[in-house]
């Protein structure tokens, strides 16, 4: 095990950043506290059937309250990236006017002590909790969302772009689309299926334009981080070919060719065209300084019936270990993501961060206190190795952001899979480093350490 370790962490470049990823809806409960304004997803928990054990993130891991205990945990694994949002509702309680003062501060004390915990701060602006009222004004299909967005960017920029090293505007515009409008499993719950396209263009507008303000405040690192993965279609059969070829490009082809070249496909252009403006391409084609990926696995697509709402099915991917929740496990997807994503667009792309990367086991602690998670150990040593190979292979990455630092609120799924490093007893709040959490620490260690 030690080789193993002490060869990947001599595979991957000097300056190659260790860290861990977060949302603010998922761990810092305090809903109703400090001036914090509703969000769409306090509104869509409330309602029946919504999440699979009833549950919400009103109190999550309460790391509102127990940030300073949550700073220690960092501190101990030794990983120098730390990826986080802000709650824009903690900011602009309805999304615009003035500012909120405690939630500003809260963020002031995090960005502090993650600096003088020796940790590159990386903050995401919009992890999906999106401000109600702005949600009752349309949400994302509502340009005015845009602006105020650019607002809000503009104003968190001010008060921390002298601090933050890496900014995020917008995680994962392609899961907000379909997830949140698209077929209404996660907040706000619309069912708009290709309608729901809009969503995603007037995101990637919003990106360019919070890029603008938070460059004007000072920023120096801005990137995105886009949930990406390789599309697989689950026979030769040209109708899945066609299925496969259809999602690859509403998930993965739609949201980097719109960031990095500014145009759209033929064939989605003419489903997004009327919510297209002048400029609007220019604007969302912000110079990156990274370009963040969160992978979880490949998906594997079909030709849906011919009287379905959409024109692809998901399929099984087979011939894989599964996670707790049944997500294949597949490392050289990752790589070969990497690789294609290099070739398909070459110098278009800037240097890559895996923004998020993990994986859902959900064993707690046995009589000794100890979690056991060999399961996660091998999932990031395989990821990492796949990051290692496609750097080999002359693609630039900087950075692996492991998902998640804590166990945490799974938005639809509640608190029913345990994607942490740490594991958080959710009556109690007590959190229990796993074994993957030691040896994440000793790979970051190893690393950091070596001649």
């Amino acid at each position: 095990m030690e080789d193993r370790e002490r060869d990947l962490a001599d595979r991957l470049p000097k300056d190659f950043i260790f860290g861990t990823s977060t949302a603010a809806y998922q761990i810092e409960g305090a809903v109703d506290e400090d001036g914090r304004g509703r969000s769409v997803w306090d509104t869509f928990t409330a309602e029946p059937d919504r999440i699979a054990d009833g549950s919400s993130g009103a109190v999550a891991c309460d790391h509102y309250h127990r940030y300073p205990e949550d700073l220690a945990l960092m501190r101990d694994l030794g990983a120098r990236g730390y990826r986080f949002s802000i709650a824009w509702p903690r900011i602009q309680p309805t999304g615009s006017g003035a500012v909120n003062a405690a939630g500003m501060d809260f963020y002031d004390r995090l960005v502090d002590g993650l600096l003088e915990a020796g940790i590159r701060p990386m903050a995401t602006l919009f992890h999906w909790d999106l401000p109600q009222a702005l949600e009752d004004a349309g949400g994302w299909l509502n340009r005015a969302t845009i602006d105020r967005f650019a607002d809000y960017a503009a104003i968190v920029g001010e008060r921390l772009g002298d601090r933050v090293a890496d900014w995020v505007p917008v995680n994962e515009p392609n899961v907000v689309t379909m997830m949140g409008y698209g077929i209404g499993v996660h907040a706000p719950g619309k069912e708009l299926m290709f309608d729901a396209l809009g969503v995603g263009h007037n995101l990637l507008v919003a990106h360019g334009r919070a890029a603008i303000a938070l460059r004007a405040a000072g920023a120096t690192s801005v990137g995105c981080a886009n949930n990406h993965a390789p599309i697989w279609p689950s026979s030769d059969d040209p109708a899945d070919v066609g299925a496969a070829k259809i999602f690859d490009l509403m998930w993965n082809g739609h949201y980097l060719e719109g960031m990095l070249l500014g145009r759209y496909s033929d064939d989605l252009m003419m489903l997004v065209e009327e919510h297209v403006r002048d400029g609007d391409f220019a604007t969302m084609r912000q110079p990156l300084d990274f370009y963040g990926i969160n992978y979880y696995n490949p998906m594997r697509i079909g030709a849906a019936a011919e009287d379905a709402d959409l024109p692809f099915t998901f399929r099984e991917v087979l011939g894989h270990p599964v996670t707790d929740f049944g997500w294949p496990v597949v490392p050289s997807a990752l790589r070969e993501w990497l690789i294609m994503f290099r070739a398909r667009l070459r110098a278009a792309v800037p240097p890559i961060v895996v923004t998020e990367s993990g994986c859902a086991y959900n064993m707690g602690p046995d009589e000794n206190g100890v979690v056991d998670d060999q399961p996660r150990i091998d999932y990031h040593e395989g990821h990492l190795t796949a990051v290692a190979e496609a750097i080999e292979r002359g693609v630039d990455v900087r950075g692996y952001y492991a998902w998640s630092l804590l166990d945490n609120f799974e938005w639809a799924e509640g608190y029913s899979q345990r994607f942490g490093l740490v594991h958080v007893d959710y009556e109690t709040q007590v959190r229990t480093p796993k074994r993957s959490f030691a040896w994440y620490a000793d790979l970051a260690n190893r690393h950091a350490a070596r001649d």
